[in-house]
């Protein structure tokens, strides 16, 4: 089993910036990928970016492309995102998440963090 503690979070007003950790432990090997998906209140989840492990590469949702930032620390097991640029529609509960496959996008995700909400204010 993999376990992913999430950290980070909160208010925060229009143009401003957070970030958000998660670091993992358990069955570390199983970790290659690591991404961040976001839910806002009546929607689906949505995919945000990720980011492989060992070979590198990045992948951006369109909607946080020039905003957010995906990076990993491979000593500590932990993924972060630096969202900058903030905007009301951003304002969701974000979990990470990682799977075994090497293959950046949003499919296969198998292990999950516990959410923390983002709200950004107007």
């Amino acid at each position: 089993q993999v376990h992913l503690a999430q950290s980070g979070g909160g208010l925060v007003q229009t143009g401003g910036s957070l970030r958000l950790s998660c670091a993992a432990s358990g069955l570390t090997g199983y970790v290659v990928t690591m991404g961040w998906f976001r839910q806002a209140p009546g929607k689906e989840r949505e995919f945000v970016a990720d980011t492989n492990r060992f070979i590198g590469g990045t992948n951006y949702a369109d909607s946080v492309k020039g905003r957010f930032t995906i990076s990993v620390d491979n000593t500590k097991n932990t993924v972060y995102l630096q969202m900058s640029s903030l905007r009301p529609e951003d304002t969701a509960v974000y979990f990470c998440a990682t799977k075994k496959s090497y293959a950046l996008g949003r499919a296969d995700y198998e292990y999950w963090g516990q959410g923390t909400q983002v709200t950004v204010s107007s």
